[in-house]
């Protein structure tokens, strides 16, 4: 199941309760909802770290985090998706949603001669943030809606294949146990 999967690479509620930088958080991380692995909790978690992680913020583990303890769905799973967007994928990432920003809003793509600098930053600010910010919310809109429904599919394909994998079993020593009283 993927509950034993998760479980493997997520920390516990204890330690993270515990951690001296979030004990003043203090009843917040105590629900236990934040913590469970079940398809409803694993499916949220999966849609809010895909929304934040797309959303060009510097502060998106903190929003998935809150949206973790407001909707009360697994907190460590909303936190870890939002690392999908790290130093080394966001600048395709949010190419891609500025990309599809222009598109949405009908203006050119056209930002010049891209360079690596504060300077340039600033400068092209203003005329990128729309496009950008409109492009990013429509992509993490839809890999929310894709991540929560491929999550959700995928845990009951796995729950109806361990149902189907134990209904053979229990079918095979069935069939074991007659030809042993035949043979008897």
């Amino acid at each position: 199941m993927p509950r034993h999967l998760i479980k493997r690479y997520t920390p516990n509620a204890a330690s993270v309760r515990e951690h001296k930088y979030l004990k003043h958080l203090g009843s917040w991380l105590h629900d236990e909802n934040l913590w469970h692995l079940n398809r409803r909790s694993v499916s949220g978690a999966v849609a809010a770290g895909l929304f934040w992680a797309m959303i060009p913020i510097p502060s998106q583990m903190v929003t998935s985090a809150i949206t973790a303890i407001i909707c009360r769905i697994n907190l460590p799973i909303s936190v870890g998706l939002v690392w999908l967007t790290n130093p080394f994928t966001m600048p395709p990432v949010f190419y891609f949603n500025y990309k599809i920003g222009t598109w949405l809003l009908g203006e050119p793509a056209d930002i010049g001669e891209f360079q690596l600098s504060l300077e340039w930053i600033a400068a092209e600010i203003g005329a990128i943030w729309k496009p950008l910010y409109a492009g990013s919310f429509v992509t993490g809109v839809v890999l929310a809606i894709v991540g929560y429904l491929a999550m959700r599919g995928f845990w009951r394909w796995n729950v109806i294949k361990r149902y189907q994998d134990r209904r053979a079993r229990r079918r095979r020593l069935k069939v074991a146990a007659a030809n042993r009283t035949e043979a008897d």
